[in-house]
């Protein structure tokens, strides 16, 4: 816990999350697949890829050392914290949806493992290539 920076955290997952929010609502104007929902969620998954590198880009570029795993874990339980307090009643509410349904979707826990594992993978990678650099 001492090894995380509160701050740095927010705004990593603040930037990851409205680059998230953009690209799943933007996803609705351009119809492509038959089930608009399918479409919004595999937009809001390969979108995370990019975004969730910056964000975490954007706390390691200060020099914390916080393990990736932690890190990924933090930056989700904000996104989940401004998920509840923003997505679902101005984005899921309006159309039937509610905190229960939005939280229990087996969509948004895959969403969760493949946002903390890029942020693993990020760290992983960048502590890969700073020991080979001290070699």
């Amino acid at each position: 816990m001492k090894n995380i920076h509160i701050k740095s955290v927010m705004v990593s997952a603040l930037v990851v999350y409205v680059l998230g929010v953009t690209a799943f609502v933007a996803s609705y104007f351009f119809s492509v697949m038959h089930d608009p929902d399918l479409q919004a969620n595999w937009v809001l998954s390969i979108a995370l890829i990019p975004s969730v590198a910056l964000g975490t880009h954007i706390y390691y570029r200060k020099g914390h050392k916080t393990h990736g795993f932690v890190l990924g874990v933090f930056m989700f339980l904000i996104a989940m914290l401004l998920d509840a307090i923003i997505t679902v009643p101005l984005l899921i509410m309006p159309h039937g949806g509610n905190h229960i349904s939005f939280f229990t979707d087996p969509g948004f826990w895959l969403i969760a493992i493949e946002y903390i594992s890029i942020v693993l993978a990020y760290w992983q990678i960048e502590s890969a290539i700073k020991k080979t650099q001290k070699k």
